[in-house]
Parts: C-alpha cells; structure tokens; sequence
C-alpha cells in the first residue's frame, strides 16, 4: 500500500508541476515539475541517503527537466485535431518524440542525485554558476541574437564558452565539465545534421529545438554508458518512455474534451495527464533501477546543499512568479501602473529581494525553523516549495475567472492532497519529523 500511495505522490507532484508549468512556460517553468517529483520521490522512499540529499535532487530534478522547455508542441497538438489521418498520426508520433528526449533528460537529471557520489555531484556546481551567470548578463544587456530557425543556438554557445572558460581558468577539464560540454556539444550536432543539412522542421515557424535536444540526449547516453553509469541511462529511458506515451494519451482530452460540448480548460487537463504519466515513469524508474543501489556515503555540509535550496525557493520560485506582474496583474487592472513614483515591477523585485533575504538567512542560520531530522527536512522542503509555487500561480488570476476552477482548484485538491502523502505517518509507532515541525 506505501509503494501505491508513493507512486500517486509522484505523479500528483509531477501533474501539479506540469501544469502550473503551463501557465510560465519554458525552461523556468519545466524546473517546477522537476524539483517536485524528485522530491517526492527522495523524501519518501526511505532511504535516509536520499533524504539527506534533498536539496540536490531538487536542483537536479529541476535541471534535467528544464532542457526540454526549448522545446515547441503548440502546433503539433494542433495536427492531432486535423481532418486527415497522415497529420493526425504526425501529431500524435511528434508528441511522443518531443515527450520521450523531455522525459530522457529529466530522468537522468533525477537518476544524477541518486547515483553519483557526493564528489562528483559537487563538481557540477561551479560551472553551473558560470553559465548561470553567462546568461544572467547576456539577459540583462538585453542582447538579441539573430534568428536561426528559432533556436536556442545563442544560448548554448554561451553554454559551452562558459564552461571551457572555467575549464582553462581551472586548467583541467573534470567529469561535470565533459558532461556539461558534451551535451552541448550533441544539442549543436542534432542541430546541424537534422535542420540546417537536411532541412527537417517539426514545427515551422515555431522552434526547432527538437532537433538540438535529440543530440544532446543522444550525447547524454552515450556519455553516461562510456562512464559505466547504465543504471541512470535505464531510468532515464524508462522515464522517457512514460512521458513520451504521457505526451500522446494525454492529448486525448484535446481532442476529445471540445467535442462533448462542455466548455472548460481542456489544455490543462492535458497537461496535468502528460505530468501524472511523467511522474509516474520517473517512480517507476527509480523503483526498478535506483532503489537497490548500494547506499551512499554519509553527506558533510557542504555550500552547494545550502544553494541547491535557494535556488529553489529563490530564483526558481522568483522567474516564474515575476511573470505574473507583466502578463497578469497589469493587464487585469489588480495592480496600478506605479506606487509613489515606482513601478508596480520595481515594487515587486523590492519585495522579492527581501524575501530573498530572508530566505537566505534562515538557510545560513536555520536555528528551529528546520527540522533536525532528514525525512523532516525533506518534507518541509517539499511542502514549502508546493505551496509557494501554488499560491504564485493562484495569485496570477485575479480578479479569479470561473473558468480557471478546472485548472487551480485541481492544482489545489492534488496539492493538499500531496501535502498530507507526504507527511503521511509510517505506523502506529512513527511519527514523521515534519509533524513535529509544524504542531
């Protein structure tokens, strides 16, 4: 009954993720689904190993699935509903496609955290940082790179000369590195090969990103297998293969919904069904490959523990919500243009940055906000980074249109739902650390 209650969990967190991710979109908001189901997973299984590693399976969680937001379906859900079956087929074999390299990457992303030992995981970091930083300035400079079948072409560039600086800065090139590298490396390969020689386009005019992320996982697997890491190359596939299939079954509603005449958020509904089915794969994934591992080294604090959290209840949490002020709140009419001389937006990062703030003092110096015990630790995580992406969601339709309750009022049954899986009690005898926490 634990296995079946975790798995609903798994999937519950993921469906949540994937669809609040529909609202933000893109690479920022695939981080959402990921961090939530790898969470869910770690915290729950019962390994004290994983529970101690909370934090970097929600950072790598939030990675791996981020590469797949490149990624374009809009245009492809659309052939699903086409009134010949050569399109229709398209449609739906596309979605598996783009389902399968998003699940692929997302579930290695997840498998990293559970696999690597602690020095190789760290070693990820610090070029993380500086591609981090790369794109942070290229953003703030505001730099418009030209079209290129509406690529991300521009970004990875950036990618792979960040981290070949910090590779000659550092004078070696260490097993992060090649794998940061020779994925960008595959992302420009599929690339040129798929869309610029052979001239194949999924989706024009939209995004052909595909085509780089086909490289890329391909790149992935064949790096992992050189490195004899098959078991991540297993959950990954495996992963892959749900969300594929999730891609596909779950455009049934779709399809199918409008013609019923009910007039709801189909396309939610679809989202949250790719999500469940995703979740579930990567459960599965971790329960057939990843569970008998053998156990990993006891954790010592460590700087990137403390910033795998405030990457996730800062900066992930901040380039979603941030969205809302632009798209949302202004053009409803729930904020004001400016407030004593400042912008509604100049507000709202003001706000953030205190609460950033605060955030980074209670992880410096958690005192008795943070449970001692690992389940309890990961619990609260899990909890606190749900609701806080809920309630950011909830706040972007105001005033509330009936319509959203088929979407938000799913988002917030499965979230009380998942918050009472996850903190659920063990036996009679067990208490999770979390209860004592927040009674």
């Amino acid at each position: 009954m634990s296995s079946v209650l975790d798995l609903l969990l798994a999937g519950l967190s993921h469906s949540i993720g994937w669809g609040v991710r529909g609202n933000w979109g893109h690479e920022h908001g695939a981080m959402i689904p990921g961090a939530l189901s790898a969470m869910a997973i770690a915290a729950r299984y019962g390994r004290a190993d994983w529970q101690h590693r909370i934090a970097w399976f929600a950072f790598f969680g939030a990675m791996g699935w981020s590469f797949g937001g490149s990624m374009s379906y809009g245009l492809i859900i659309g052939k699903t509903k086409a009134d010949t079956a050569p399109e229709i087929a398209y449609g739906f074999a596309m979605l598996f496609v783009i389902g399968f390299l998003w699940g692929a990457m997302g579930g290695a992303g997840a498998a990293m955290a559970a696999v690597l030992d602690s020095s190789r995981l760290r070693q990820f970091f610090p070029p993380l940082i500086c591609v981090f930083l790369a794109w942070t300035i290229r953003d703030l400079a505001d730099y418009d790179a030209p079209n290129w079948f509406d690529t991300d072409w521009a970004g990875v560039t950036l990618l792979l000369a960040a981290v070949a600086a910090y590779c000659a800065w550092r004078r070696r090139i260490d097993d992060a590195c090649s794998l940061i590298l020779t994925m960008g490396v595959g992302w420009w390969a599929g690339f040129l090969l798929l869309t610029a020689a052979l001239g194949l386009r999924m989706t024009p005019p939209r995004s052909d990103n595909w085509a780089g992320c086909i490289g890329m996982t391909a790149a992935m697997f064949v790096w992992f297998h050189r490195r004899r890491l098959g078991q991540i190359n297993r959950a990954a596939l495996l992963t892959a293969l749900f969300s594929g299939a999730g891609f596909s079954l779950g455009d049934v509603w779709q399809v199918l919904g409008p013609r019923t005449g009910i007039e709801t958020n189909w396309w939610s509904l679809m989202e949250q069904s790719f999500g469940l089915l995703a979740g579930i794969g990567l459960y599965l994934a971790f329960r057939r490959y990843l569970g008998n591992c053998p156990p990993l080294e006891p954790e010592t604090p460590h700087w990137s523990h403390a910033f795998s959290v405030w990457f996730l209840l800062v900066v992930v949490t901040y380039i979603n919500i941030s969205r809302n002020v632009s798209t949302a709140w202004l053009k409803s009419g729930a904020l004001p243009e400016s407030w004593y001389g400042l912008s509604a937006g100049a507000w709202f990062h003001l706000g953030y940055a205190l609460l950033a703030l605060t955030v980074t003092v209670l992880i410096l110096r958690p005192g008795a906000l943070v449970p001692e015990n690992p389940l309890g630790k990961s619990q609260a995580l899990y909890i606190v980074f749900l609701w806080w992406i809920l309630l950011g969601d909830l706040s972007r339709y105001l005033p509330f249109p009936p319509g959203r309750m088929i979407s938000e009022g799913i988002f917030f049954f499965n979230a009380c739902l998942c918050t009472m899986l996850i903190a659920r009690q063990e036996s009679r005898h067990h208490r999770p650390a979390v209860h004592r926490f927040f009674v």
